[in-house]
């Protein structure tokens, strides 16, 4: 299953932020700041990434359900596995 480029904007966009955010992180540990201010960043960058990953995920399913006759087992299981991958 292919992933529609505009429905992907906003996974797109979150994850140049998310590549930003990874961008300070790596600052901070040059400059020797605060392990709680880094592990707090990392974990920002981490959930914006699970989120993009959920989003591309639903998206896929959304594109399983309304193609309908198209979903078999395989799908499902591809999905579920996709999606357990993010858990």
């Amino acid at each position: 299953m292919e992933l529609d480029p505009t429905e992907m904007t906003p996974v797109i966009n979150r994850i140049k932020r998310a590549q930003g955010q990874l961008a300070g992180v790596l600052r901070m540990l040059e400059e020797g700041r605060e392990c709680e201010d880094v592990v707090t960043q990392l974990a920002a960058v981490s959930r914006a990434l699970d989120r993009a990953g959920f989003a591309i995920v639903a998206s896929g399913l959304q594109q399983c359900l309304t193609a309908g006759d198209d979903m078999d087992s395989l799908d499902v299981k591809k999905m579920e596995k996709l999606f357990l991958s993010l858990a």
